[in-house]
Formats: C-alpha cells, sequence, structure tokens
C-alpha cells in the first residue's frame, strides 16, 4: 500500500494545531497528523500528515494560505520494511566498553566488551546516534574513574539501552522511564532479553513525575537523551535529585545547543565536568559538589 506525507511550517504553535486539526477534516482523511516544534531557534512548527491515498493537492493549498504556512512538500514514499532494512544496514556499534547490536549480529560480540542486545524497533536508541553513543562513551568513562552511584535513571528512555549498560556496571537500582508508552513496551522487552528484568525497572512517566522515581532518589547518576527544551524544563528537577556528588549525562542536542543547557544547569548547582562531540551532536557530563 502507498504511503504519502504532505509537510509545511509555519509560525506560532496556536495557528501549527489549528493547522493540524484542519488537517484531519480533508478528504482523504490522513491516517495521522503530526505538530512539531523544530528545535532549531527559528520558532517554526512543522505540520504533517500521512496518507494512504494520493492526497488533495487543492485542498492543502488552500489550508497554507488560510493558516499562512508555507506551500505543502507532498511526497510518496517507498514501501519499505523498515525494521528489515535496519537490521541489514546498521552495523555493530563499540562505545568505550559497550557493544550494541542486534540479534543478527549475535555471532560478532566480542569476549572483552558488555554486550548489550536492542533490536530494531520504534524507539529511539538503537546506540548509532551521536547522542547515544556519546551517552555510553561518557557512562565508560565515569565508571573509569571511579563512580559508583547508588541508584541510577534513565530519563526518555527509549530502547533503555542507557539503563542497561548502567545496570550491567554496577549492582544499584536503575529506573527507565519514557513518556511514550510504546518506548516503555520496548525498553521492557530489552531489557528482558538482556537478563536484566530484575535489574532495570521501566515505568511511564512525563519526565521525574512518577512515585517509584520518587521514591528511588536521590540518584548518583541521571541520564536524559531527549532535546533541549525539555532538558531545560527538567533541570531544576533533575538537579533536585542528584545526591551530592552525583553526574547527570545529558544529551539529544546539536554542539551549539550545548551552552546554554550547560549554563542552565549551572544555575541549578551542576557544573560541567565534561563534553564530547560526535559530529553534530554534544553529549555533556554535570556533576553535583559533593558539599
Amino acid at each position: 500500500m502507498p504511503t504519502f506525507t504532505a509537510l509545511t511550517t509555519l509560525s506560532g504553535k496556536d495557528q501549527a494545531e489549528a493547522l493540524g486539526e484542519a488537517m484531519e477534516r480533508l478528504d482523504p482523511e490522513p491516517t495521522g497528523v503530526g505538530v512539531f516544534e523544530i528545535e532549531d531557534g527559528s520558532g517554526l512548527w512543522e505540520v504533517g500528515g500521512y496518507f494512504t491515498e494520493t492526497p488533495d493537492a487543492a485542498g492543502l493549498a488552500l489550508l497554507a494560505s488560510m493558516y499562512g504556512a508555507r506551500a505543502f512538500a507532498i511526497s510518496e514514499l517507498p514501501e519499505t520494511d523498515w525494521v528489515a532494512k535496519v537490521k541489514r544496514e546498521l552495523a555493530p556499534v563499540e562505545a568505550g566498553r559497550f557493544f550494541v547490536y542486534g540479534s543478527h549480529d549475535a555471532d560478532r560480540v566480542p569476549e572483552d566488551r558488555i554486550a548489550l542486545l536492542i533490536e530494531a524497533s520504534m524507539a529511539f536508541g538503537t546506540g548509532h546516534h551521536g547522542t547515544t553513543q556519546g551517552c555510553l562513551r561518557a557512562l565508560d568513562r565515569l565508571a573509569t574513574q571511579g563512580a559508583t552511584p547508588r541508584a541510577v535513571a534513565d530519563i526518555g528512555c527509549g530502547t533503555a539501552v542507557l539503563a542497561m549498560a548502567a545496570a550491567r556496571l554496577w549492582d544499584v537500582p536503575v529506573l527507565a522511564s519514557d513518556i511514550d508508552p510504546v518506548a516503555v513496551e520496548v525498553a521492557a522487552e530489552n531489557v528482558a532479553a538482556n537478563g536484566l528484568a530484575g535489574k532495570v525497572h521501566c515505568l511511564e512517566a512525563a519526565g521525574l513525575d512518577h512515585p517509584d522515581l520518587e521514591a528511588a532518589a536521590p540518584y548518583g547518576l541521571i541520564f536524559a537523551n531527549i532535546l533541549k527544551a525539555p532538558l531545560i524544563g527538567l533541570a531544576p528537577a533533575i538537579a533536585a535529585r542528584i545526591a551530592p556528588g552525583g553526574h547527570a549525562i545529558l544529551s539529544g542536542l546539536l554542539e551549539e545547543q550545548g551552552p546554554e543547557v550547560a549554563a542552565c544547569y549551572g544555575e541549578n548547582g551542576l557544573i560541567v565536568h565534561e563534553t564530547e562531540v560526535i559530529g553534530d551532536w554534544i553529549t555533556l557530563c554535570l556533576r553535583k559538589s559533593a558539599n
């Protein structure tokens, strides 16, 4: 079955959400509509829809005009088994002592690495993205430096690869949370596949808003590999739940966004311990004063 997309951009959240609602009344109807803020400081929002029939170009042009959006770009997507494609094309990833692989590469796991099995899925975090690699490498360095957290949290966990990496290192409680229930389901499946069901607890939560996350605090380490805006919004909550001398590993950031996020966390008592840039992406490792 063919799939078509129609994408546009415009200024303002209210206008974007109104346009998204209007798109749902098109004929043929879209199978899904998304409204997202573009995280580049431009103030633009992207509005897009997916269709199983050729979308009404005239209707989309009218909506774009009515809501002050750019002309919709309409495209037909090729029919692709994306999971099979990912399995064929994504090679295993080595990040410090960690080796992230799919089951199709089980025969390639080195004996001297900590192996993490992650299948291609609908959740973010197969280990190939510069942000995930950066977090794994930062974790590897903290462990080498002698870090021994009493508890670990992975906020916005996706596949739970970071939570599982920490669980392989330390015999401490590890909580992996995500706002997306699909990601939580994927995370739990990965945790079970790696034999870590008794060590990593997966839960659905917005940020740190969950009684289990509250009960396990303070943390010696908190991961948050998400985006700039939610990282800034979560700064006070994350900082408050890190134990003295503890660390936060943050990513999901373009290199130029790093200083602003670091400054925000600095205002909340976390100072830069290390940074690493991989491609266009930066990972921040921050430390809370021991005093």
